[in-house]
């Protein structure tokens, strides 16, 4: 075959070629078994639209699969719970079991379970394929639910086509929202955060914890039913109106989606679904994660491909998602789940102790997806750098769209533990923030979620801790304070303006939220205190978080005004270390930072185009918490030098004070 474009374009993964060859070669042999040159890939993976409980012109009609049961039953509110022969499916080919029942028998609202039966014992069970699932708030158990309401809510928007340029990503999660000390709702969020997100700049927001999970406090990465949207925040009908009105306000709604593990609850899960336990997860010792305490999908069998495929055609279609940002990618590419892996070189990607068949599915879902929607934007969270895979997939990749940049909010917690500020070194900041493979577009963040949970801390945490809690005041001077806003401010500018992608932020980090993630669990007498977002900090004039706010609603209104920022060359104009002193431009852009904690310097000298040039940003303007040391009303005009007459550029010289940055705009 001809040689793919990821080794042309990467000599040094020649030596991999057949590898790498092999997996496309695999991928495709898989998609042409699926669907057998008959259909497309998005033909084959409806499942969703035969399994489950489906009502029909005559009736309700309830599929599932369980090839190891010997009977199934339907039970619920509507037969007092019991088995009965009037609600026993019949065994069809494959492993299918399916039941017929007339109009009247189930009704909006209805609860219901299956009872499964095999060789020595039975279960009660949710349907793997329900699309909606409720927990009992006295009793904690959970049901299957009838959703059917007399007026099923109507999309009000037409396709909707994400800006990605650049990709802004606002990191949500629905429960914790709300400012009140409870789980947040569908509704809440629409009618109060969304506008919030709008009004600051981001153009696409990713929420988590969708698919229903038992444990609140998993972040909903332990899932029991991957059809379903949980509950807890509200309906499917709220959920839908939410994404409605995210498009109308121009804003991709991607979904953090779960296909690396699963929970490993029996009753509400899929951990012994048909008395097996290896109906949709390895047998032996790879059934079980150890350290996620989940299953691991079998990707082998193309039951569990056609189940996780029809899992992404459904949030697709169902719900109008514009994408996915799928969760626990390297576990899934590697054997051992990327633990005790090293990743120094090539020859770790390519070892043979990788999951062909998840990387096979991998890029069969990236396939589907942008079949299903061409305009879908598709994200892997991994952390090893398995080359290729934010590329084509006829180029030789796995398909994603994105990456996620996971080495720069390591690097920016390590620099915040390990170094005094007169250690942190501009180029060390420009390799981590510039780090990347040229063919592959990623997201980049300074932090995510993952740094506020309990245990960890949240960059402002790190640098101004317990002053948060009493020197907030915007009139009262702290030195650790200030140190800390200037700091923040200059992490998030640096990381924002050097991407190639996209930029992420978690919901209130932009302002600098005070507190860690913590969910009602036995240890903290399931309380909520930790797991909501007060926007009220950020809102009140008074304190100081609202400079944090402002600053980060002017750095993406500067970002969204270059058209296809991701895309512009970046270059680098000069860096010292001795100085602490970085600058680099992206076209008429011209970024020039200060790290110094103490020197400012006068008349500093960048080698740049000639011309004139105005301040659009400076993160010391006193709107921003600064203390306004520049003139930015001032134009700057480059100095003339005969040595670079030729090459068109001249000397730049700026007031650049310590701990500060500004972005210059050739005019």
């Amino acid at each position: 075959m001809k040689k793919l474009k990821l080794i042309t374009d990467d000599p040094w993964l020649t030596p991999y070629s057949e590898a790498i060859e092999g997996r496309y070669v695999h991928a495709v042999e898989k998609e042409a078994e699926l669907t057998g040159g008959r259909q497309t890939l998005a033909g084959f993976a409806s499942g969703h639209l035969y399994f489950g409980l489906h009502r029909m012109p005559e009736g309700w009609v309830l599929r599932e699969w369980a090839p190891n049961a010997t009977a199934v039953y339907l039970i619920g509110v509507f037969n007092g719970w019991q088995k009965s022969e009037d609600f026993r499916f019949c065994r069809k080919e494959n492993g299918n079991w399916e039941i017929a029942l007339p109009v009247d028998t189930l009704h909006h609202e209805d609860l219901y379970k299956l009872l499964i039966e095999w060789e020595g014992g039975c279960g009660e069970r949710i349907p793997a394929w329900c699309r909606r699932v409720v927990q009992d708030e006295h009793t904690k158990i959970f049901s299957a639910q009838v959703w059917d309401p007399p007026v099923p809510y109507v999309s009000t928007q037409r396709q909707f086509k994400p800006d990605a340029s650049p990709l802004l990503i606002y990191e949500c999660h629905i429960g914790m929202a709300t400012p009140e000390e409870k789980t947040g709702t569908y509704e809440a969020f629409r009618t109060q955060v969304l506008p919030r997100i709008a009004k600051n700049g981001y153009n696409a927001i990713q929420i988590m914890a969708i698919q229903e999970h038992p444990y609140y406090g998993s972040f909903g990465y332990h899932v029991s039913s991957f059809f379903a949207a949980s509950s807890r925040f509200g309906t499917p009908d709220e959920l839908k109106h939410l994404i409605d009105d995210a498009h109308s306000m121009g804003i991709a709604v991607i979904m953090d989606i779960v296909h690396s593990h699963a929970v490993k609850n029996e009753i509400e899960g899929l951990g012994r679904f048909d008395g097996t336990p290896y109906q949709y997860f390895h047998a032996g010792e790879r059934r079980e994660h150890r350290q996620w305490d989940s299953l691991c999908f079998d990707y082998g069998k193309n039951e569990v491909l056609h189940f996780l495929l029809s899992n992404c055609k459904f949030w697709l279609e169902e719900y109008r998602f514009d994408g996915f940002r799928f969760d626990g990618v390297t576990s899934m590419l590697y054997l051992s789940h990327g633990m005790g892996e090293a990743f120094t070189c090539y020859d770790d990607y390519y070892n043979g102790r990788q999951d062909d068949d998840a990387i096979t599915y991998l890029m069969l879902a990236n396939r589907l997806i942008h079949e299903v929607n061409p305009c879908a934007v598709t994200i892997a969270e991994e952390v090893s750098g398995m080359p290729g895979l934010a590329a084509r997939l006829g180029d030789g990749g796995y398909g994603f769209d994105y990456r996620m940049s996971m080495n720069i909010p390591d690097f920016w917690i390590k620099t915040l533990k390990e170094k005094k500020d007169e250690d942190w070194r501009p180029s060390a900041i420009w390799r981590e923030t510039t780090n990347r493979r040229t063919d592959e577009k990623t997201v980049s963040y300074a932090e995510s979620h993952d740094q506020a949970l309990v245990g960890d801390k949240t960059i402002i945490f790190w640098l101004i801790d317990a002053d948060m809690y009493w020197h907030m005041q915007v009139n009262d001077p702290n030195l650790t304070v200030d140190r800390g806003i200037a700091l923040h401010k200059l992490i998030r500018l640096v990381t924002a303006t050097t991407i190639n992608g996209g930029y992420l932020n978690f919901m209130g980090n932009e302002f600098g939220h005070p507190e860690w993630i913590d969910f009602p669990r036995e240890g903290n007498g399931w309380s909520y205190k930790y797991a909501r977002r007060q926007w009220s900090l950020v809102d009140d004039m008074n304190l100081k978080y609202h400079y944090l706010g402002d600053f980060d609603h002017a750095m993406l209104a500067l970002i969204r005004n270059v058209s296809n920022f991701q895309a512009v060359p970046l270059q680098k104009v000069w860096d010292s270390d001795n100085d602490q002193i970085l600058a680099y431009m992206r076209n008429d852009l011209l970024f020039a930072f200060n790290f110094n904690p103490q020197r400012s310097f006068a008349d500093y000298g960048f080698l740049t185009t000639a011309g004139r040039y105005r301040v659009v940003l400076n993160t010391d303007d006193t709107r921003f918490g600064g203390f306004g040391l520049t003139d930015d009303s001032l134009e700057h005009a480059t100095h003339y030098d005969p040595l670079f007459e030729n090459e068109g550029k001249e000397w730049l010289k700026l007031y650049l004070p310590a701990r500060t940055a500004m972005v210059l705009k050739r005019i």
